[in-house]
């Protein structure tokens, strides 16, 4: 995904035309990551928008029992950064890459001045913000009133149909996301995880792999979620 097709495919920027688009273009950079190098912690000062253009970063912060807490697992196509950038507060959570990360980069004094000329923007940008706190709310529901093994079937099955990878075409998906990362990302322990996982492998629905998990019946996966969800 090049800067054009990425600022072109976001909600905030979809409703502009090819001129504004590429207006905006000429004040974006790009920045790269290695796998595990940090974006931006909590607490860091909120100047910049970020836009992911290849790779994935772990949004995360630390729970009161000095736990992580993962709030989101971010892949091509996806921006991040949008709440502080508008607030000019700190940083609400940290960002980490998961993997070699390319990342489109627009600063506050350009962008608030571009929001301000273009009302479509900005209320695109509000749809956003909508969308994060929608997200946010459900996972919160989820770890009060969902079983873990919904809890995970639905985060594997989430990342398979965002980030997955057919290794073999038509074949099985993989996802690609350390058991730890995953742990966090359904609120739980990685030997929970472990153990669940080590369940499902046994079944014949999922095989484990060094940093993956393949999905070999994603219909049982789907009929777990279903009874967990019922």
């Amino acid at each position: 995904m090049d800067r054009r097709e990425l600022l072109g495919s976001v909600s905030i920027f979809s409703s502009l035309d090819d001129r504004e688009l590429d207006r905006l273009l000429e004040a974006t950079t790009t920045k790269r990551l290695e796998p595990k190098e940090v974006l931006f912690r909590k607490g860091d000062p909120g100047n910049q928008l970020y836009g992911i253009l290849s790779g994935s970063l772990k949004v995360s912060t630390t729970g009161a029992d000095g736990r992580d807490v993962m709030f989101a697992l971010m892949g091509p196509g996806e921006v991040i950064g949008e709440i502080a950038l508008l607030d000019a507060e700190e940083r609400s959570a940290s960002a980490v890459a998961v993997e070699p990360t390319e990342l489109l980069t627009l600063h506050r004094r350009e962008l608030i001045p571009f929001l301000e000329r273009h009302p479509r923007a900005a209320i695109g940008l509000a749809e956003v913000l909508a969308a994060t706190v929608r997200r946010l709310s459900e996972r919160a529901e989820d770890r009060q009133t969902m079983p873990l093994p919904g809890r995970i079937a639905k985060g594997l099955l989430a990342l398979s149909e965002r980030y997955g990878k057919h290794p073999i075409v038509g074949g099985p998906v993989e996802v690609h996301l350390p058991q730890q990362d995953l742990a966090d990302l359904v609120g739980t322990t990685r030997e929970s995880v472990n153990k669940q996982l080590r369940g499902w492998e046994s079944e014949g629905i999922i095989t484990i792999g060094r940093g993956r998990v393949v999905l070999d019946r994603p219909d049982a996966l789907r009929a777990i979620l279903d009874r967990a969800e019922g």
